[in-house]
């Protein structure tokens, strides 16, 4: 019945707005059989011009997404990995030898991860366990908690939700994780669900992304979404170089994620999502080939990772900025980019190209914590300063990569230290295998405090950043 109404009511104002048009032809169409003064015909657009003003809100009925809150896992102690026992273990593999190792612990102490991030229970045996039933473990062990207590932020049962989200590059079971989520809390028969593998670390944002798009069509509803990386099945048994980055950087998260459409939400909401973007560049080889799953030369499969990496993200990151600097920066800044860019392209091509200062804009900024140089990085391309980059450092230290749900740590990590205020705008930038690129930018609809006692930060904000940026 619900469903009825608004279809309906979406359908009546279609119809309205061509009865208007129809109308405004014809009393435009009589002006002019009647050879009426130029006035009337002025006075008539005018009019037109002021009814529209006054009425296109009512006309149009926007679609304002809400972010209602999120939830970010933190792992039990016991799962949690210095390096030093990180390398004893490795050293137990008798597949690898004083180089690998020599390796791998540079990896480690040059990442800008810490000594206090976590991996799952199946990596922590000798050798790693890397099957099935260990997976769908983690998977219970990463979404279940973060499912629970999104909802019990937002006092919702699982019934209330009207479409569900999961994101995991790597872990693809069947029945899918979404399946998974609703077989175990006995949701509703007509939820949408949708699973989504093989994004990367930018699938979280893609989410969100398709979650907004979702509740353009379906009304009134819930869209939840869950994000994680499933390490057990990822951990690569060989000993090239490219394929053992990973297994030293990507560690342990989730993220849990409630959006809405309804009217409702705007007072008791975070936030409310102003634009989202994303951009891609599979169709390059070079890029597509920067970050590849393939087998090594010994048969075993793992993920390779490329040199030119950080150039191709570059590449990727580059459209993705100037699609959005077209919705969210002052015409100066477009303006100065524009002259940049003619300059450089037809009178002297070693000029550098004008960076929009999107500070200017964005009071906060949530990047990719792929590593300590993908950071830095990308904290240069856009002008920006420790203050912007300190989220991403921070969570890097703290936790890690943890792929596609490191930039809700981010956000948990600006709301713990209680730096986002009301009209406040964040800017998650999700980048990841594809290579692709999703940006969202988010205001601040109400006052945040209280956060440090409730998320993953509750045992060690008062130490940071400084204790990312000594290491640093």
């Amino acid at each position: 019945m619900e469903f009825l109404s608004n279809t309906l009511l979406s359908s009546l104002l279609e119809f309205l707005k061509f009865s208007i048009l129809l109308l405004d032809f014809s009393i435009e169409a009589l002006l002019i059989i009647q050879k009426w003064e130029p006035i009337f015909h002025a006075l008539w657009l005018f009019g037109n011009f002021i009814f529209f003003f006054i009425f296109k809100p009512y006309l149009s009925r926007p679609q304002q997404i809400y972010l209602v809150d999120f939830s970010c896992l933190k792992p039990p102690n016991f799962c949690r990995v210095p390096f030093s026992t990180f390398l004893e273990h490795a050293k137990m593999l008798d597949f690898l030898d004083q180089e690998n190792i020599a390796f791998m612990a540079k990896v480690l102490t040059t990442s800008g991860q810490g000594e206090r991030t976590y991996l799952p229970p199946a990596i922590h045996y000798i050798p790693p366990r890397s099957d099935h039933n260990e997976a769908t473990n983690e998977v219970q062990m990463v979404l279940f908690p973060v499912f629970e207590d999104l909802l019990s932020k937002t006092n919702l049962s699982p019934q209330d939700i009207d479409i569900l989200i999961t994101n995991c590059s790597g872990f693809c079971p069947t029945p899918s994780l979404s399946s998974i989520i609703i077989n175990k809390y006995s949701m509703r028969d007509n939820i949408k669900s949708f699973n989504l593998t093989g994004m990367g670390c930018s699938a979280s944002a893609l989410a969100i992304n398709m979650a907004q798009n979702l509740l353009k069509v379906h009304k009134d509803s819930y869209a939840l979404v869950l994000s994680t990386e499933i390490l057990s099945t990822g951990w690569y048994p060989g000993k090239e170089k490219p394929m053992m980055v990973l297994n030293c950087l990507f560690r342990m998260g989730s993220s849990g994620i409630l959006l809405t459409n309804k009217k409702q939400a705007q007072k008791s909401a975070k936030y409310k999502l102003l634009h989202s973007l994303r951009s891609q560049r599979a169709f390059d080889d070079k890029a597509y080939y920067s970050a590849f799953r393939e087998e090594d030369s010994s048969g075993i499969t793992g993920v390779t990772l490329r040199r030119d990496l950080l150039h191709v993200a570059g590449e990727t990151l580059r459209p993705n900025i100037m699609g959005l600097s077209r919705s969210i920066l002052p015409v100066t800044e477009i303006f100065h980019y524009l002259i940049s860019s003619f300059w450089k392209r037809f009178i002297d091509k070693s000029m550098d190209i004008y960076m929009p200062d999107f500070r200017l804009v964005i009071q906060h900024f949530c990047l990719p914590s792929s590593g300590r140089p993908v950071i830095r990085e990308i904290g240069k391309g856009l002008k920006l300063g420790e203050r912007e980059m300190e989220a991403a450092l921070v969570t890097l230290h703290r936790f890690g990569n943890q792929s596609s749900s490191s930039l809700w740590y981010e956000l948990s990590y600006l709301e713990s230290k209680e730096r986002v205020r009301k009209g406040d705008k964040v800017w998650q930038l999700g980048m990841g295998s594809g290579p692709k690129c999703t940006s969202l930018v988010w205001e601040c609809v109400r006052a945040i405090v209280g956060e440090a006692q409730k998320g993953p930060w509750d045992d060690c904000i008062d130490r940071y950043p400084n204790l990312a940026f000594d290491k640093d």
